[in-house]
């Protein structure tokens, strides 16, 4: 037999190398970044234990399985508590500083992005749904796999990822924005809501825009998404209105995209991430719950 030690000190390299997609992974069924690291560090123990009684060979597909699984567990029970939620619930965004000092083993892959607004769209999804549509449409993994996870048929799993898509696509929860356009209309709205600037915020924002602010019932936040440019607006520039003191206003990445992050006193307040399409935010998403935001800033 081989030395234990060295076996486990193996394993935790090849955890080490495979644990930013394992987070991405659960991240993707949870929508909590906070949750899917503490899915992840349990699965490590899990899979300790498991090569223990018998050598582990594929290791990316069996920490695929446990994570997805042990997710799924955790989601199913996460949807009483984000059922009696005060007001709307909004995923924590996957975040990290903006500009080229990320580490690029810790962004979201090209293939594996989740987009904010997708995130959002997903929690509308069973757990079922959401995990088959997830390990098969953004980690290309087989139905066969996928049912082991989620403990049906892969006929059935196959019939959960369609019911999932369709009900995405008929959602548009899937759409690419080229980078510049993204960071342009970020641009005009910072400066609209800045400035208390009516008009300008209704040329960036789409007519038919949605406004989601999730304030956990810990600050001010409206209990209802606010639908409309003009309701929008007014509500955008009303909330910048009730801001004391000094506010610094950066930039980061949220979900592979560019957002706003508004610190008081060096505090994250709140996280702004817009939804753009056509050249004009569609959603506004205001992330302002102090728990989540926490777990964000970690």
């Amino acid at each position: 037999m081989g030395d234990p030690l060295a076996r486990v000190q193996a394993l935790a390299g090849e955890y080490d190398a495979l644990r930013p997609r394992m987070v991405r992974v659960a991240y993707a069924i949870l929508g909590s970044r906070a949750e899917a690291e503490d899915v992840v560090a349990d699965c490590w123990t899990r899979l300790v234990e498991a090569d223990a009684r018998e050598p582990v060979r594929d290791l990316a597909g069996w920490l695929t399985v446990a994570v997805a699984r042990a997710a799924t567990d955790v989601l199913r029970s996460a949807r009483v508590r984000r059922e009696e939620y005060v007001g709307p619930w909004l995923p924590e965004p996957f975040v990290s500083e903006g500009g080229t000092g990320a580490d690029p083993a810790d962004r979201v892959t090209l293939d594996e992005t989740v987009s904010y607004a997708l995130a959002v769209v997903l929690e509308s999804l069973s757990p079922a749904e959401r995990t088959a549509w997830v390990l098969h449409d953004v980690f290309g993994m087989g139905f066969p796999e996928v049912a082991r996870v989620v403990g049906r048929t892969p006929a059935a799993v196959r019939q959960l990822a369609s019911r999932a898509r369709t009900h995405l696509a008929a959602q548009s929860a899937r759409f690419e924005v080229d980078r510049t356009t993204h960071e342009e209309v970020l641009g005009r709205f910072l400066a609209a809501a800045a400035g208390g600037d009516l008009a300008g915020l209704l040329e960036v924002l789409d007519p038919d825009v949605v406004c989601t602010s999730d304030g956990g019932g810990a600050v001010s936040a409206a209990r209802r998404p606010v639908r409309g440019a003009d309701r929008v607006a007014r509500f955008l520039v009303g909330l910048v209105a009730k801001y004391v003191g000094d506010v610094e206003v950066g930039l980061v990445e949220a979900n592979g995209a560019p957002a706003l992050a508004l610190r008081e006193d060096g505090v994250l307040t709140s996280l702004l991430v817009l939804t753009v399409v056509g050249g004009r935010a569609c959603r506004v998403d205001l992330l302002r719950a102090p728990a989540k935001l926490a777990a964000v800033d970690r």
